[in-house]
């Protein structure tokens, strides 16, 4: 995901997509835990697509 895709949501839809994200983060850290995760790298992946929406909501909420 590129900060590009996310620039010309809403706010509803950012919390939304910015909820979805967190909860594959919880999934992926379980699945990690528990040696099922095969790709650590989706770990680094989704925590920065996490920020990135962090900093769209924050682009959204200044305007």
């Amino acid at each position: 995901m590129k900060y590009i895709d996310i620039a010309n949501k809403t706010e509803a839809e950012l919390l939304a997509m910015l909820k979805e994200k967190k909860l594959e983060l919880f999934t992926l850290k379980a699945k990690q835990k528990t040696m099922q995760l095969t790709n650590t790298n989706e770990l680094t992946t989704a925590k920065k697509d996490i920020a990135r929406i962090q900093t769209a909501l924050s682009a959204v909420r200044s305007k």
